[in-house]
């Protein structure tokens, strides 16, 4: 059996906390969740998430930076995507398990319940 893996170094554990912090906000999280369904353009995006273009455009911009998300041109048209399995992973199973804890009906005798 492996022992515990070594310690990251203090770059990496920056690097981790901006992309933690990035998706500390409820937009970017939800902008990150609609890519990890599918790329789309800032429009889509915008239309989906239910924020103004101008401000999607900003979101996208932060999360580009910190290379969560990347883009591609199609044309006239610029594409998003999360081109990174891991990050989706991250979220989705974050979102994922939120959600099927408020789906879940309280247990009698749980610090919840009280």
């Amino acid at each position: 059996m492996p022992g515990p893996s070594p310690d990251p170094s203090s770059d990496v554990l920056a690097e981790a906390a901006a992309a933690f912090g990035l998706l500390a906000s409820p937009a970017r999280l939800h902008l990150v969740w609609a890519l990890s369904q599918g790329e789309s353009d800032v429009s889509g995006l915008a239309q989906r998430v239910g924020g103004a273009l101008p401000a999607v455009s900003q979101h996208l911009a932060k999360l580009k930076l910190a290379g969560l998300v990347r883009s591609r041109r199609e044309g006239r048209r610029v594409v998003y995507l999360v081109d990174d399995p891991q990050v989706v992973a991250v979220v989705r199973l974050m979102v994922g398990q939120l959600n099927e804890r408020r789906d879940l009906p309280l247990r009698v005798g749980s610090a919840a319940a009280r």
